[in-house]
């Protein structure tokens, strides 16, 4: 069974000719619990999120910040493994038909084998993979089984990459192009910061893929502010806190979609 790296191109296009930009979520699998998981994906989806992106908790997460680093280990605690991550993918995607992704470090994929884990991703009806500890200079294996599998392969561009490094990464992804808005892990701000546009202006003279901007947005405001200048505008760090901060998981679901609900307006004000 092939994966959805096309119904992730299509849907990052049919909002671009909405002429807005894409809401991407980000949730962990496992969190707070794995059937919790899945109802928290499908909640961002129904409040409007046009793609997710389900993290594979790992006990030494370098680009994550507190918010989602709690989570994961509240998933880690609760015995999540990578067959619940996949549930998780299929789950969502047979219920919504939106594309999902997986976010997650290189370590576990090394150890899981990558071409078990390509193939049971695309058989899940997975999108593809963000990787964001991957070289692209060591990311040859991995690419091969994706692309066999049709699962994008989306690497991490940030503020620090030069023009030259920013041509290499984007002629070895697909799917898109995640732009980290500031040096630093992810965690809601008070602003994105201007480094953020200068980024996606670099990037995109470099590669055709949609350039989507992630770390630091929480709100409408500043998702319409991203959404001026990016073709996608992720969130994670905001999603995750709604649900640690809510009483119960029915207060948390409401929360995240809720939540989807005023980013997805967000991302039409642009």
């Amino acid at each position: 069974m092939s994966g959805n790296i096309e119904l992730l191109s299509t849907t990052l296009a049919a909002a671009r000719a909405e002429d807005r930009a894409a809401l991407i979520a980000y949730l962990p699998a496992g969190f707070p619990t794995v059937d919790g998981g899945i109802e928290a994906v499908k909640a961002v989806i129904a409040g409007g999120a046009d793609v997710v992106e389900i993290g594979l908790p790992h006990s030494d997460p370098v680009l994550d910040g507190p918010v989602i680093q709690t989570a994961d280990d509240i998933a880690l605690r609760g015995g999540v493994r990578i067959a619940d991550v996949m549930r998780t993918v299929r789950e969502a995607y047979e219920a919504t038909g939106v594309p999902i992704l997986v976010m997650t470090y290189w370590n576990p994929i090394d150890r899981y084998g990558v071409e078990r884990f390509t193939a049971e991703l695309a058989e899940a009806g997975g999108a593809g993979c963000i990787l964001p500890d991957l070289p692209v200079q060591e990311s040859a294996l991995w690419r091969e089984h994706a692309e066999k599998h049709g699962l994008a392969t989306v690497f991490v561009v940030a503020p620090s990459s030069q023009d030259a490094r920013l041509a290499t990464i984007t002629a070895a992804g697909s799917g898109f192009v995640y732009a980290a808005s500031l040096m630093g892990v992810t965690g809601t701000r008070a602003s994105v910061g201007a480094q953020a546009q200068e980024l996606v202006g670099r990037t995109r003279s470099t590669t055709d893929l949609p350039v989507c901007v992630g770390l630091g947005v929480s709100n409408a405001e500043q998702a319409a502010e991203v959404a001026g200048f990016a073709d996608g505008v992720i969130v994670g760090s905001a999603f995750v806190k709604a649900i640690l901060d809510a009483p119960d998981e029915a207060a948390g679901l409401d929360a995240v979609r809720s939540l989807a609900g005023e980013l997805a307006q967000g991302v039409r004000k642009r």
